[in-house]
């Protein structure tokens, strides 16, 4: 009998560990599974967002220039532009993973749009509407980080 209950307590044993590494080696998977998804996550976001950033400039340096002069842009290149502009926040509005982003996103691109249309004489508002874009963007980007310096953009 004693034999046979040791024989039965190795298999027991055995049959134990080699579940509790199956549990082990998916918990291991399934965590690297989610470190490869956030990082694929974060190349598209950040693809978006600097997509999104160079228009940003186009738009904002032709809203300066229409704030200096007086003046408006052709409307063909302004339209263009906005086009453009409109396309890059949607973009940005399905990679997002949080709703700051996208509302941050929009704002951004409808006080960027305004200011290029001349509806809007304060820089400001755009200024501000810059800096929660950014902090949208890297809050979505690296969720449980914080940033270590946190300074606001100089208006030019």
């Amino acid at each position: 009998m004693g034999p046979a209950l040791l024989s039965l307590a190795g298999v027991t044993l055995g049959a134990g560990g080699s579940l509790l590494g199956q549990y082990l080696v998916s918990r291991a998977s399934a965590r690297q599974f989610e470190v490869q998804e956030t990082a694929a996550h974060r190349a598209q976001l950040k693809d978006a967002v600097l997509k999104f950033i160079g228009i940003a400039l186009q738009v904002d340096k032709a809203a300066r220039a229409v704030s200096d002069s007086g003046s408006t842009i052709a409307d063909p290149a302004l339209g263009q532009l906005l086009y453009d502009l409109w396309l890059a926040q949607a973009e940005i509005d399905l990679a997002a993973r949080t709703e700051p982003l996208r509302g941050a996103t929009y704002r951004y691109a409808l006080s960027l749009a305004a200011a290029a249309r001349g509806e809007m004489s304060e820089p400001s508002a755009v200024r501000a509407a810059q800096v929660h874009f950014m902090d949208a963007a890297y809050d979505d980007m690296w969720p449980r980080r914080r940033r270590t310096e946190t300074e606001p953009v100089a208006p030019r």
